[in-house]
């Protein structure tokens, strides 16, 4: 088992809870996205041992920091919106001069690259119109809602694998966000069941679809992958501070943020 990685679960798992921050981008930051998504598609090969004791650990870590830190992240996400957003910000900012690194984009980036790049950071950033409120809980839960809750699992997993697409954003753009993060706040098993039941299933099938991407078409797939970071900072950008206490409050954060994505670096490399 490799325990290392409940702490890098801990930190995925708090990306997740945030609608805007993706936990892909997080795995990237921590240099273990390539990794993530051979161990999720070598479960069923003759590795699978190998690959539980890279994928459990990280389980765990996810798991613990949704249920312990949901509450967390919705009181900072209320109380301190603007700075806890331009948090992330630093952190989604400061993992692009590694992704650059890692795709070798001066030797393998051409002009159909930077294309790519482009058009996955407007696609992105697009989803910042798809939504403009939280919603409410729904509270009479019925069949047609446990496939409403299934169904947004395996949407919103399916995002959180890609670096750049937020799966708890997703949520919130389908409308059950509020209605998750309640019941996790609140341990509502039927819920967390069926929600629970299509992310799996999502992740799964989005993690071969990306693998075969990665395997197939690097560059490509690494210069959808930065303009998909990319775009994500507009999409969580709360806006400009409108007093000086929340200017420095925020740029405060946000150079947090960057020292954290750099620090992470130094410490996995």
């Amino acid at each position: 088992m490799e325990w290392k990685n409940i702490y890098r679960g801990l930190a995925m798992g708090a990306s997740d809870v945030v609608p805007g921050v993706s936990g892909g981008t997080i795995a990237v930051l921590l240099g273990i996205y390539d990794r993530l998504i051979a161990a999720i598609n070598g479960v069923f090969s003759k590795n699978w041992k190998k690959q539980l004791g890279f994928l459990i650990p990280l389980g765990i870590g996810v798991i613990l920091a949704v249920f312990s830190l949901s509450r967390l992240m919705e009181w900072l996400l209320h109380a301190h919106t603007g700075p806890t957003y331009f948090f992330f910000l630093g952190l989604i900012l400061g993992v692009l001069p590694f992704l650059f690194r890692k795709a070798d984009a001066k030797q393998a980036f051409h002009i159909q690259h930077f294309v790519i790049l482009a058009l996955g950071a407007i696609l992105v950033a697009s989803l910042t119109f798809l939504n403009d409120s939280e919603g409410a809980i729904i509270e009479q839960l019925s069949f047609r809602t446990y496939v409403l809750l299934f169904v947004s699992g395996f949407i919103g997993s399916s995002a959180m694998v890609l670096p750049g697409i937020s799966g708890s954003f997703m949520l919130l753009v389908i409308g059950v966000y509020p209605t998750i993060i309640s019941a996790v706040s609140n341990l509502q098993l039927d819920v967390i069941a069926v929600t629970g039941a299509g992310i799996i299933i999502g992740i799964a099938a989005m993690s071969k679809l990306i693998h075969y991407c990665l395997s197939h078409y690097r560059a490509g797939t690494f210069a959808l992958i930065i303009g998909m970071v990319i775009g994500s900072a507009f999409v969580i950008f709360p806006g400009i501070p409108t007093d000086a206490v929340s200017w420095g409050v925020s740029v405060l954060t946000f150079i947090i943020g960057l020292l954290v994505a750099y620090l992470l670096g130094k410490v996995e490399y």
